[in-house]
């Protein structure tokens, strides 16, 4: 208590000039911090964007005043509501630049509206009285502030407040204005909890405000959004999309732990972030998945609400707040006071499990106590998961008490017969006697390392030191066991930095840092090696594994030959670090083994029992050689008829083939890839089944297939394609001249997920009367980052103009004998006639440096470049701008800009020439006109501006 009397004595006399802080001379990141704890322990948060522009839309501040107080707003119903959700905070966005500029405190400083009733106040005691801190939102940006055709900020009022001219409209005025607002809520407001800055304004970093928030107000916490600033205390990434599945949301953040993190989202499926009038729709699916996931990854929920003028929800948001009271307290130990388990603090393997199940682990430090996630169920009422070497003593339904059956080899836990599934998370408490069965002492050396970042970091035991490439691709890490041993697998963690896929944030392109192709080599002296395996790992987050049978030698190399991540996303291309590596020598081993095991069928000829220490039970099949060596298994058991996915764990030290006939059958055959003798990988392949007991009898006419087990699962729903990557180049809207035209189009398709299709088929789809020179590009199957690539010229009728077309290029394949499609296009369009040049700013020609594309509705091609200025990198260049002769052009500039802004425009490498361009809201494309002197053939012009953000760009045309 004394040090908040304190805190307020000093910020009143700074206010009043009295007094300077001495600062720090630069901020420092406090990645761990007392005042975070109790956000830490905390599982979310409720984000209310309420203010003067929620419907229906107040102009005047007193009014909508009048209105909040007249309808019963009352601050216990919001905290009510955050409780609800099992929220342990509210933000409270009011001065939001899209709600008015709107203070919900009464304040002394004019500028803008500011309510005469304490609201903030009000909210604050309310939380403080149920445990609810509260956070108040804080804008940087003043460029929205006539956007209802009136002027909601005050420069003059507040220009007289300061006995200076200040324009409010721009940023450094905003940033002034909003400034001397934060010091009065540090004044008055001291039971808040921090603020929640929405992106920084260049007169609060020049002014050091972050640090005297922290000198005066200490206990505060301070979050960005989208921003990974080093002195706050929490990153909050806003309204990730676009995942597979769509809740994980922590798919798409790039924010190792122990950093603290939000995902900030929208509960409603659709509308404004604010009430917009509209009841919608809430899924619930969507949002508990998003709520259990983030609990995963130690990522706090920063869920978002729409309050009505009143303060009231509107019913379908309410409704999920009341559904939420009931879902979470069974499971209330699972998620609060909780970490993300699978990375540093330690625990199982999250993601994508057996049968299509997806879900993640949470750890309490504390206890040791673990608890699986199962938010898609999988297609069989069995769960198995890599254990990560906890020897698992029980297993528990968290939500029904019952004590579940389960076994435990070859690195897997499998929680079996599972019935009670529940339909958003079914949640199972696995008690442990603690992991086992790694090397401690492993020495690692790397053959590119980025300067305090060494290689030694890779088995110091901590997450918060880690190896970093240094951009070398391929990279070998060599791991010295000290004396010659048996290794069984390698767990690796890599730095979780980066999104699982390529994506585009707010402008921004990203892809996946980790670990694509890799090979693994052994050595007894360092300096003869031979080969052990070679593969390829999922780009996934948490812990991940590469088994390698039993291999006895001292030295184990792991050379990544490349990562996931392409060129197109910079920030992250060829960026591989990683936290720890650990080698495995053993398994934990359960007393009973899982259910139709190989060695427990029926065997006939030749065919063996044999050690495989990678193999579930320990052991596996082998000795195939023709139909009459075979396993035949007499009851694999089915509640209904129908087709099913048949999976074969096999082990296969060449490329073969394997071949199954159910219930006496003609066989049907399937490929088998050549990995190791004794690892298996799984093959699988639709199988029809009857009601009840059946018989499957498994054989192969190559001597080096083995069989560890089989696993009888549901097939993938009609509407699951497997994840790939797609890329058909040219890319963007090509506008070509009159008459015949040819277009070479290439494509790359890239097998993301761990799934098997077959029969896969890459090919252009041309439009009437063109021609294609080139054949489909075929493969009979495809696994984890497999790729298949075509290239083809296609050429319109002769005699006419292109005119408007669209050439698709079609990627199909089978997944369990099911049709699939992925499609990208070439749209090819004739140029106006009063154009010698046109080319879109999205089209793959052109060099991004490190802006990025991101869709545009109104614009041409539905896209549009974003992000361009702010650093020399941040430009767009278009090479081989053709024209017929050396002279004066008329250059439009096809744009998108809120507020004025400028770009610097570069031709030839000549001095850039300022364009100032202004105009209102970024999803409406202007044109402007500036003369450009271009070369006869080949020319270049840049777009740039080094020093501040420029308008987005749309399309270039030249007369």
């Amino acid at each position: 208590m004394a040090l908040r009397r304190l805190c307020v004595a000093v910020v009143a006399a700074l206010l009043a000039g009295l007094v300077t802080v001495v600062l720090p001379a630069a901020a420092q990141a406090e990645v761990q911090h007392p005042r975070q704890e109790w956000l830490r322990k905390s599982t979310a948060g409720l984000f209310l964007h309420w203010g003067m522009f929620t419907a229906p839309k107040h102009l005047n501040c007193a009014e909508w005043e009048r209105d909040v107080t007249g309808g019963g707003w009352t601050p216990d119903y919001w905290i009510d509501e955050a409780q609800k959700l099992g929220a342990s905070y509210v933000v409270l966005a009011t001065f939001h630049s899209r709600l008015g500029y709107a203070r919900p405190w009464p304040s002394k400083i004019p500028g803008s509206c500011a309510t005469q009733r304490d609201l903030l106040g009000e909210l604050t005691k309310a939380g403080k009285a149920k445990g609810v801190k509260v956070i108040l939102y804080m804008t940087d940006d003043p460029q929205w502030h006539s956007e209802q055709g009136v002027q909601m900020l005050d420069s003059a009022a507040y220009s007289a407040h300061k006995g200076e001219q200040v324009d409010l409209t721009t940023r450094e005025g905003f940033g002034k204005y909003s400034y001397d607002l934060f010091f009065e809520v540090m004044k008055n407001y001291n039971d808040l909890a921090g603020f929640w800055i929405d992106n920084d304004n260049e007169y609060w970093e020049r002014n050091k405000l972050y640090e005297q928030i922290r000198q005066l107000q200490p206990t505060w916490l301070l979050s960005n959004n989208n921003e990974d600033t080093p002195i706050m205390d929490t990153v909050s990434n806003e309204q990730k999309t676009g995942m597979f599945p769509s809740y994980d949301y922590p798919a798409a953040t790039f924010t190792p732990m122990p950093r603290l993190s939000e995902a900030c989202y929208k509960l409603p499926n659709t509308g404004d972030w604010w009430y917009d009038g509209g009841n919608h729709a809430v899924d619930t699916r969507l949002n508990t998945g998003r709520y259990i996931t983030n609990a995963g990854s130690s990522i706090k929920s920063l869920m978002a609400e729409t309050p009505m003028v009143n303060g009231r929800m509107p019913a379908q948001q309410e409704a999920y707040n009341n559904f939420m009271s009931t879902w979470v307290p069974p499971i209330r130990e699972s998620i609060q006071g909780v970490e993300g388990a699978g990375y540093l603090y330690g625990g199982m393997q999250p993601g994508f499990w057996n049968d299509g199940a997806h879900g993640v682990i949470t750890i309490n430090p504390t206890t040791g106590k673990q608890y699986v996630h199962v938010v898609t169920r999988p297609r069989a009422d069995f769960v198995r998961l890599r254990d990560n070497g906890y020897r698992v003593t029980g297993v528990r339904d968290l939500r029904t008490g019952e004590r579940m059956k389960f076994s435990q080899s070859a690195g897997h836990l499998t929680i079996e017969g599972i019935t009670a599934w529940d339909e958003y998370d079914t949640v199972f408490a696995v008690e442990t006697a603690g992991q086992q069965g790694f090397y401690d002492g492993v020495k690692a050396y790397a053959t590119s390392s980025e300067a305090g970042f060494p290689a030694a970091n890779l088995t110091d035991g901590s997450f918060e030191t880690y190896w970093d490439a240094n951009a070398a691709q391929p990279v070998s890490i060599s791991l010295d066991l000290g004396r010659r041993k048996e290794a069984a697998f390698l767990a690796i963690n890599q730095r979780e930095s980066s999104p699982t896929h390529a994506r585009v944030s707010f402008g921004r392109p990203e892809d996946s840092s980790r670990i694509k192709n890799y090979q693994l080599t052994a050595s007894d002296d360092g300096r003869d090696w031979r080969h052990v395996r070679t593969g390829a790992l999922p780009s996934a987050r948490g812990t991940q594994f590469v088994d390698i049978g039993a291999v006895n030698a001292r030295w184990l190399r792991l050379t990544v030959l490349d990562t996931w991540g392409g060129p197109q996303a910079p920030v992250y291309f060829k960026e591989l670090k990683i936290d720890e590596i650990r080698v495995g020598h053993s398994y934990p081993r359960s007393v009973r083994d899982g259910a139709l095991e190989a060695e427990d069928a029926v065997r006939s000829g030749s065919a063996r029992s044999e050690f495989c220490k990678a193999c579930s039970g320990s052991r596996q099949v082998t000795g195939f050689d023709g139909e009459r060596n075979a396993v035949t298994y007499r009851d694999v058991s089915v509640a209904a008829a129908g087709t099913y996915n048949l999976r074969l764990d096999l082990t296969s030290a060449a490329a073969s083939s394997v071949s199954v006939s159910v219930n006496g059958a003609a066989p049907v055959s399937v490929a088998v890839p050549a990995d190791r003798a004794d690892v298996p990988g799984p093959t699988s392949l639709a199988v029809p089944l009857n009601t009840g007991r059946n018989t499957v009898k498994v054989f192969s006419t190559g001597k080096s297939v083995g069989l560890d087990r089989i696993a009888v699962g549901g097939l993938p729903p009609a509407n699951y394609t497997p994840k790939t990557t797609l890329t058909v180049q040219p890319h963007g809207i090509q506008w070509v001249a009159p008459g015949q035209q040819s277009v070479k189009i290439t494509a790359r398709l890239r097998l993301d997920a761990d799934d098997q299709i077959d029969n896969v088929s890459l090919v252009p789809v041309l439009p009437a009367g063109w021609t294609l020179t080139g054949s489909p590009a075929t493969r009979a199957s495809m696994r984890l980052a497999g790729v298949l690539e075509g290239v083809w010229t296609a050429v319109s009728p002769a005699g006419q103009d292109v005119g408007s077309v669209s050439i698709p290029v079609n990627a199909s394949f089978q997944l369990l004998s099911s049709d699939r499609k992925v499609s990208g296009a070439v749209p090819v369009r004739t140029r106006p006639a009063d154009r010698v040049f046109v080319r879109e700013a999205e089209d793959s020609a052109n060099m991004f440096g490190s802006t990025g594309l991101t869709g545009c509705g109104a614009c041409s091609g539905s896209e549009k470049v974003r992000n361009i200025g702010g650093s020399p990198e941040a430009s767009v260049t278009f090479p081989n701008v053709v024209v017929p002769e050396a002279r004066a052009y008329r250059l439009f500039i096809q744009f998108t800009v809120n507020g004025p802004r400028s770009y610097f425009v570069s031709v030839n490498g000549a001095a850039p020439v300022e364009v100032k361009l202004n105009g209102l809201g970024n999803n409406t494309p202007y044109v402007a006109e500036i003369p450009v002197t271009l070369n006869a053939g080949a020319n270049t012009i840049k777009f740039g501006n080094d020093t501040a953000g420029a308008p987005d760009l749309d399309q270039i045309a030249l007369a």
